[in-house]
Order: C-alpha cells, then structure tokens, then sequence
C-alpha cells in the first residue's frame, strides 16, 4: 500500500476548485479516459493508458518469465542493455532485491569496455528497446552479438530481446531466430515499469516478480479514490510546489528510486515552457536550494511517501498523469528527445565515421576550457553567476559512471555556493530523461557539460563511427539544442579522467 505524510500535507485544501477539478480527473483517469489531457494529447493518449492495468495484465506473462528464468538460471551474470524506461525500473528493481545487474545505458567507451570483460559465456545479455531503434541500445545489441561470435558462441543462445510487437527489433530478431518477449505496446517506455521492459531482467535475476504486481494491485485500490494520496500529491506538486522539488531514496531500502522518478516526471511535464524538474539528493540534509520541496520515502521530508516499491512504481505514474492533466500539457511525449537523437545522427553523417579534433580555448592541468576563460575555477565561478534567482544548474557528465563516481560530489558542491537547484546527469542517459525538460521545460537552466578521453575505444560492428565518435556526438548535438534556445552552455574536457576530477572538485571548493 502507499500512504503519505509530512507538514505539507496541511496545505491541501480539499475545498479549492483545483482541487475538486483534480478528483474529478482522477476519477476519469481510473477509466482511462483519453481526453483528459485535451487536443494535445489526443495522438498519444489513447495508446498510452494500459499502464494502468498492469497490475493485473501482467500476471499473464509470469509463465512466460518462469520458463526464461529456468532456462538461464545456471548462468552467473544478467547484462541489461537499454535507455531511459528501459533501464531505470529494471535496475531499482534489482537493487533494492540486492540483485547483480550490469546496466549498458552508456556510449562511453571506458564502461562499454568494462562490461566486456567478464565471461560470456555465462553471461545472459537483455536487449530492452520499445522502438526497437534507439542509437544506444541498437550499438550494444551489434557489439555483443559480434563479441558471442567471436567467442566461438551462439548469439540467440545468450540473447534475449524485450520489445513492442512488430517493431523493427521484434521482426528482426525473429527472423534470426532470437528469443523475444514483446510489452504491450499500448504502454509508453516511462511508464512501463511493471510491464516485460521491468519484469524480465528481474526475473534473470531470480527475483518473485509476482510480489511487485501484488504491491502495485493492492496500491491500485487506493488511487481512484476521492482521498487518493495521488491526488493530494499532485495538487502539492502542481500548486504548492514550485518548478523544483527534491528526491531523497536514502534509507528507504529502494536504491535508485528517486532516478526513475526523475526519469519520469522531468520527460513527463518538461515541455511547452513548463514543468516539474526533480532533483536527486544524496540524503535528507543535502543542499538544494531555497523552497524547494522535499520528497522521501523514509524518515524525514516535506513529503514522505511510503510504500513497497511495486506500490511506487503505480503510483507515481498515476501522480505523473495527473500532474500533466493539472499542468495542461501531454504527459505521453517527448519532442525534444526526438530533436537531440536528430542532431546526433546529423553530426554522425557529417563526421563520415571519423572523429574530429576538436580545440580548447585553454587548458589547466588535466582540464581543458572550452570557452573564453583562463582556469577551472573561474569557470565554475561564471556558471553560478549565469544561473538566475529562479533558474537551475545541470551538470551532465558524459564519463563511466561506475569509474568516475567522485564526480558526483560537484552537484553537492555546486548548489551550496550558488544557493540554487543543481541536478547532475550522467551522459547519455539523461538524455532520455532530464534532457526533456532541459530543452522543453523552463527555459532557465545553466548547462555544464563535462567530458573526458577514454582509455580506450571499441568498435561498433556495422557502423562507420566508433563509441567515442557516437557519445561525442550525443554531447554537441545536445549542445546544439541548447545552443538553438539561447540557453547557456560550457564544456570541460578531461584529459585524464581522475586528475581532471580532482581538480574540479579542488576548484568549486575554492569558489567563495
């Protein structure tokens, strides 16, 4: 079950139009009504609501992850390749049962390489995609198929794909004669948490997945209600809360939680110059900025939701849903991800596979400066003073998040000397997440890119551009879509990764 607490619950007023015009849309969605969000959803919204019967539809496919789990069960290591929805819910999942599961949501070459480099041959590779084409997903799925050839191994053996039926994964993998569980396609990628992109590497990793459908069905009850704390939740978001709010998941025992939330929510609302952005914290005392809510699972918050994680994953869409209808916009697209995925593509094609050199304006130490300005610390100083009395920084590092995890600290660092919210994304992932709302939310974000050399490259069969070439142009395209909206951006570039990460930390450190 879900239940909410906290001092904002006291500024819900049952009473305000906005807030009987919400249980009414609260009722309207428990029937899936698809002109709740109005004309700008009417394209979207009607193959988009079977999220809300997951609950129960899922449980069709439990014979069919019972089979898959039996047949790779002596296997030692699950590898998920996916982006955004399909890689978010899976890897909470997986956490919070303290299950081993390897993510590749990255183009990076150093955590590409490293999730070679364990034994294939015991290794069962997911292949999650709803399109069935997204760059990322597409390049991992050619790379691992190659490598099992190489070893001597059957592909289809070490395989399996998730995917909506008759994309253009679906019919290909099929024709090869790989195993394939399709979603139901009626369910968008965000909201597909309890749906085959969820359940299927939870149940590779031996987990009761039946337990998560029992939690969500048993939150489920609670939702239409006319005092559901979905509703009261939305109606703090919408009207009490402001563009920002916080996310806490330490100590709640559901590691990661607060990252598909962010997933969810930010590429939800972000859009049409509007929405919520989510920032992610390290615990309840972390920095955030002035009047920005405070969301937990546990212990202390403004907002304390608490739940099993099955519960969360329900109820959270619903909040989403209902966020979007209270913000008035479509809660089921993402334009401006569309847009940076074209961007790529063109510098992709202008490239012809080779990686161009690209110049600093200055170097200091391991950094290189890629704007007019001498020393690290000086740029570091000028994104805070771009950042406005309402606006945010973003920090979005396309580095091994697994390898150069101290870099996390800057977003601690960052937002007790501006005072202001500071989220921090790891490249390209977020791209399928707060990338959204970067270009189609408020358009009051300071972007702070940050890159660095790998120690390595790897090929990507069948294409012309390697993975080095690929995230370098995620990062300029991006660049570009930020660019487009006069929005400011700055790049540093690690020559070496650590050096150049100590010495940014050294450098916001020292910023009075």
């Amino acid at each position: 079950m879900i239940s909410i607490h906290g001092s904002l619950i006291s500024r819900i007023d049952q009473l305000n139009p906005r807030f009987i015009e919400l249980v009414e849309a609260n009722a309207r969605l428990a029937e899936k009504d698809p002109t709740l969000w109005g004309p700008k959803a009417a394209a979207d919204a009607p193959t988009r609501l079977n999220w809300v019967d997951l609950p129960q539809s899922s449980r069709a496919l439990l014979p069919e992850l019972d089979a898959l789990a039996a047949k790779f069960r002596k296997f030692k290591r699950v590898i998920l390749c996916g982006m955004g929805g399909s890689s978010l819910a899976p890897e909470v999942i997986a956490a919070t049962h303290e299950g081993t599961l390897l993510v590749i949501d990255s183009t990076d070459p150093d955590y590409i390489s490293r999730a070679l480099e364990g034994d294939l041959s015991t290794s069962v590779v997911v292949i999650s995609s709803k399109s069935g084409s997204t760059i990322e997903t597409a390049s991992a799925r050619a790379l691992f198929e190659d490598r099992y050839v190489s070893a001597g191994l059957i592909p289809q053996e070490h395989l399996v794909i998730v995917t909506d039926p008759g994309s253009p994964l679906d019919i290909d993998a099929r024709s090869k004669y790989f195993q394939v569980v399709n979603a139901d396609p009626n369910v968008g990628g965000r909201f597909s948490a309890l749906s085959a992109f969820g359940l299927v590497p939870a149940a590779l990793l031996g987990i009761d997945v039946s337990t998560l459908l029992d939690s969500a069905d048993d939150a489920l009850t609670l939702l239409p209600a006319r005092h559901s704390p979905a509703v009261a939740t939305a109606y703090l978001m919408a009207y009490e809360c402001g563009e920002f709010f916080a996310l806490n998941d330490y100590g709640s025992g559901m590691p990661g939680l607060s990252d598909w939330i962010e997933q969810l929510v930010a590429e939800s609302t972000g859009k049409d110059g509007q929405g919520r952005l989510p920032i992610v914290v390290e615990n309840e005392s972390s920095p955030i900025g002035s009047d920005v809510m405070r969301i937990a699972f546990s212990g202390a918050g403004d907002l304390v939701v608490e739940g099993d994680l099955g519960a969360h994953f329900i109820f959270w869409e619903w909040v989403t849903a209902l966020l979007g209808f209270a913000l008035g916009i479509d809660p089921f697209n993402q334009p401006n991800v569309t847009e940076a995925k074209e961007r790529t593509s063109s510098l992709l094609q202008s490239w012809h596979g080779i990686l161009p050199t690209f110049t600093p304006n200055h170097i200091e130490g391991s950094v290189e400066i890629f704007a007019e300005i001498p020393t690290v610390q000086e740029a570091l100083t000028r994104v805070i003073d771009l950042v406005s009395s309402k606006g945010y920084i973003a920090i979005m590092a396309y580095l091994d998040r697994a390898q150069d995890v101290e870099l996390g600290q800057l977003r601690r660092i960052l937002a007790e000397k501006s005072s202001r919210p500071v989220t921090f994304g790891w490249g390209p992932r977020f791209l399928h997440s707060t990338g959204q709302f970067h270009k189609g939310g408020q358009p009051n974000g300071v972007f702070l890119q940050i890159t660095g050399d790998a120690l390595t490259d790897v090929e990507i069969p069948g294409r012309d551009f390697t993975f080095a070439t690929l995230i370098a142009a995620q990062v300029l395209g991006d660049g570009q879509a930020l660019l487009s909206r006069n929005l400011p951006v700055m790049r540093l570039h690690l020559k070496n990764r650590p050096e150049g990460i100590a010495e940014i930390l050294s450098a916001a450190r020292a910023i009075i």
